[in-house]
């Protein structure tokens, strides 16, 4: 999920469909508060968090906005949620979950109230499901209007059955290992059947059964104000009150976060960080994303790029260390592999490939290139999480190519024409990233590298144009062995030791056979202040409010 270009991240998602997904486990249960003791002064204080963006809308089936989520977040919880600051999960409205072959079985806790006074039963998720599924449902919103995050998290469910008021059980369309930390998703906040069948207008209204309540929610969505849900079932809130302020220019929000004019701050780019670093009173709070910054090399489109040797060369050409700590000053690290370190399946025996100029001049001679070729560079104009300085990123690629005798011309793009020219397969080379929607690799796996479609028999690429292609694989790389692991590990829903080492295979092959130059791993970045307590950088799900307390 990415916080800015809304329009953008749905149509990737939409390019994947409901098929892109996403870790299985079997029986977590979570920790709510122990409601005997009595103890405490109940919440106190208000929390302030500036982010670029406003809202859009509070509707969470609706929106593919992470502006919208950092709110909703706090108003609504899942049957399954992300541990704060891990990629981990763990029951939240359900305290058990299993999953045997295509049927899910859950176990919801008992006690929970909506904030309308409503008891939360299993009738309400079997009412939010067929609110974004059941054309036959009189409160069904339309397909049109179903967003692809509700397709990930919904649509992998054939049916769901009320077992008894507390007992839920999912049959799904096929075995898929993900299935679980897909309702982790945000879309997967589930909301009141009493609201939903009395036509409650979700953009603007929210109930949940979350940490804090919604107090006021300004038209154009520029501040929202949250209260304090004493009646929790988990532990929190610590705050009485949570404003989110939308504050346009990152140095602005740098200079709130020193005055103390706000609590938490994000959008920062390296100059802010200097800032940060250099005052007292307020902090830099980092993490390794989830995510992968990439150049994908077009095999359809670039006859040299369908030779291994050419790919390998274009890695060895490209000096990412430089564009690490240099273009991205350090706040982000190189990539060997297309998932990060903290996902599963991560193969800590591949390394980045080194800049060795030399190396790549003698794979193009050897791949009948030694006198270079032409390309294009494509590259978006503005910042984007994995990829923050981009033209200078495209800069400094195109002096290293030249250096081993390609030429390369840059061509510059606004973020939503970009994204048409390059799934369409218009690009030869093209910059792209990926943030995971949680946490699991097969979410970077199939969506990236996986075309979807068979590739013809003695070819490891596909057109772009072939009928049901995924477009988010914007190298046409259809080799046959990734996929077959790929596919078999998404399937795998018993022994998480054969999922992981299928995924150490896919990974190994990716960085042989080179569809990418692969470039980075950027930091999840936050300005926090001092007065602010048990606040947890999260790179999956959150922002974790709920146990954050102010001074």
């Amino acid at each position: 999920m990415e916080t800015d270009g809304t329009h953008s991240r749905r149509t990737f998602l939409k390019a994947a469909g409901a098929t892109m997904a996403t870790v299985s486990v079997a029986g977590c249960t979570g920790s709510p508060k122990d409601t005997s003791s009595g103890g405490g002064d109940g919440p106190s204080g208000t929390l302030m968090y500036s982010r670029g963006a406003r809202n859009s809308t509070l509707d969470i089936h609706v929106t593919t906005s992470g502006e919208d989520v950092k709110v909703t977040n706090q108003i609504y919880d899942k049957l399954i949620d992300f541990k704060p600051g891990q990629n981990q999960i763990t029951g939240s409205l359900a305290k058990e979950y299993t999953l045997d072959g295509t049927t899910a079985s859950l176990t919801l806790r008992e006690g929970v109230k909506f904030h309308n006074g409503d008891e939360f039963t299993a009738q309400d998720f079997e009412a939010t499901y067929r609110r974004l599924t059941d054309p036959e449902y009189k409160h069904y919103i339309g397909k049109k209007n179903v967003s692809a995050y509700s397709n990930i998290v919904f649509g992998q469910i054939k049916s769901v059955s009320v077992v008894g008021d507390y007992e839920l059980e999912i049959e799904l369309t096929k075995k898929f290992a993900p299935f679980f930390r897909n309702l982790a998703i945000f879309a997967g906040g589930v909301l009141p059947k009493s609201e939903i069948e009395s036509g409650t207008d979700f953009s603007t209204t929210a109930i949940g059964t979350g940490p804090f309540t919604l107090d006021q929610y300004e038209q154009n969505g520029r501040q929202i104000r949250l209260r304090a849900n004493e009646n929790y079932w988990n532990d929190g809130p610590e705050v009485s009150k949570v404003i989110f302020s939308t504050v346009g220019e990152n140095s602005t929000r740098v200079s709130q976060l020193i005055s103390g004019k706000t609590h938490i701050i994000d959008g920062i780019d390296p100059d802010g960080v200097s800032r940060i670093e250099n005052n007292d009173g307020v902090s830099v709070q980092q993490k390794v994303g989830l995510n992968v910054g990439y150049l994908a090399l077009n095999m359809e489109r670039m006859k040299p790029f369908r030779k291994k040797s050419v790919r390998k060369a274009m890695n060895y050409a490209i000096n990412t260390k430089v564009i690490v700590e240099e273009i991205f000053s350090g706040l982000a690290t190189q990539s060997s592999q297309p998932i990060p370190e903290s996902v599963m399946g991560y193969n800590e025996n591949i390394d980045p490939y080194p800049h060795d100029p030399q190396q790549a001049k003698t794979l193009l001679k050897e791949a009948g290139h030694g006198n270079g070729f032409n390309m294009e560079l494509a590259v978006f104009k503005n910042p984007r999480p994995y990829i923050p300085s981009p033209i200078q990123t495209a800069e400094q690629v195109k002096s290293d190519l030249s250096a081993v005798g390609i030429n390369a011309e840059i061509s510059q793009m606004s973020w939503e024409p970009y994204l048409e020219y390059t799934q369409t397969g218009k690009h030869d080379a093209c910059f792209l990233g990926w943030n995971t929607d949680n946490g699991d690799p097969d979410n970077f796996y199939y969506p990236l590298l996986h075309p979807a479609v068979e590739s013809p028999d003695g070819q490891d690429w596909v057109s772009f144009d072939t009928d049901g292609y995924q477009t988010t694989n914007a190298s046409g790389w259809a080799n046959q062995e990734f996929m077959s692991s790929v596919e078999e590990a998404r399937s795998i829903t018993g022994s998480v030791q054969e999922r992981e080492g299928l995924y150490r295979e896919a990974g190994k092959l990716a960085h042989d056979e080179a569809p990418w130059v692969f470039l980075d791993h950027t930091n999840v970045l936050r300005g926090v202040s001092n007065s602010v307590s048990d606040y947890n950088v999260s790179a999956v799900g959150g922002p974790f409010l709920r146990t954050v307390s102010v001074e």
